[in-house]
């Protein structure tokens, strides 16, 4: 065989065995099947327990001189309305529970070392804003001052000590909603009382 032929053969041989080598290589596998999973959640509100609570319009009132006497001097005011809010349901408000706003008043302290006038000469007229539709929200009585007559029986003690502002009887009823009040304030003294500033703390409290 020439030389020409043998580099021939030689190379077909060569070009057999790549051929061959390639061919017993595995072909890569391919992903062909897959799953998708939904993932979800409810989220709830979050919730706070209703409350029940007092608010006042203002944090003072000054009294003015209206409607003395030759024997007794008078000082009339309006009380800030006074709101009681309930945002609870009926379901949270215990069974038979029942709220009252009641005040009392310190003594009137004079700023130049005058005498004090005592609580028992500031009397108190509610009166009812919005008690709601249910009428179970009702405002208090007249409590006159200890040189007043009483209007009602032994109700001329002055606001010395706690006396009703508003009130209900069944708070599951009247739960969910606002109700206010105010009041007419006067202050009645002497006609000979030290002249000079006064100073009072009129304390309102909500009770259930």
């Amino acid at each position: 065989m020439n030389t020409w032929k043998r580099k021939r053969l030689y190379a077909a041989g060569a070009a057999a065995a790549i051929l061959a080598g390639t061919a017993a290589l595995p072909a890569p596998a391919l992903a062909e099947d897959g799953a998708d999973v939904r993932v979800t959640v409810d989220i709830e509100e979050i919730r706070e327990p209703g409350v029940l609570a007092l608010s006042v319009a203002g944090d003072s009132v000054a009294l003015a001189e209206d409607g003395s006497t030759l024997l007794v001097r008078q000082f009339v005011g309006t009380l800030p309305t006074v709101t009681v809010t309930d945002t609870r349901t009926a379901d949270e408000v215990p069974a038979g529970a029942a709220w009252a706003v009641v005040g009392s008043a310190s003594d009137f302290v004079g700023s130049s070392g005058q005498a004090p006038i005592s609580a028992g000469h500031l009397g108190w007229k509610p009166r009812l804003i919005d008690g709601g539709t249910t009428g179970s929200v009702t405002e208090g009585e007249e409590v006159v001052t200890v040189l007043d007559e009483p209007t009602q029986p032994g109700n001329n003690v002055g606001l010395a000590d706690q006396e009703l502002l508003m009130s209900t009887y069944d708070s599951g009823a009247v739960a969910g909603d606002s109700y206010s009040v105010n009041a007419d304030l006067y202050l009645r003294t002497p006609a000979d009382v030290a002249a000079g500033a006064y100073t009072s703390t009129l304390t309102l409290s909500l009770f259930e």
